[in-house]
């Protein structure tokens, strides 16, 4: 299988920048509840939906949805803090689903990180390409 050719590759290096997006350090534990509600999750676990989006992404589309690609504000503050702009979301399809569903996928541009949420922006897991 190959895997989408995106820029965050997590090994050793990945998790010492996971640790530090997350506002904290590898040994010192995040004091804001933000950096507790994102995970991990590796590539192989998304669901093939996913996969797919990841691939639009690298290609820049075309995209299912109009709204795939808005600016992500991260109001429910649980992503690391960043600049208005930074973020972007897009729409994982949720087969059987009468609308977009739940299932996104937000990108930041900077380091081109991917974070998968299946419930709505409540909790985000980092894609992890290397496992």
């Amino acid at each position: 299988m190959r895997f989408p050719p995106r820029t965050t590759r997590i090994g050793a290096a990945g998790a010492l920048l996971s640790a530090l997006l997350v506002g904290g350090t590898v040994a010192a534990a995040p004091a804001d509840a933000a950096a507790t509600a994102v995970g991990s999750i590796c590539y192989s676990a998304l669901p093939s939906q996913a996969h797919d989006m990841l691939r639009l992404i690298d290609k820049g589309g075309p995209f299912p949805y109009s709204q795939d690609g808005a600016v992500f504000q991260n109001r429910e503050g649980v992503l690391p803090k960043q600049s208005t702009g930074y973020y972007h979301e897009y729409t994982v399809v949720t087969p059987g689903s009468p609308d977009r569903g739940a299932r996104r996928i937000v990108t930041g541009q900077k380091t081109r990180e991917d974070y998968y949420t299946a419930d709505h922006y409540v909790t985000f897991k980092l894609v992890n390409f290397g496992c």
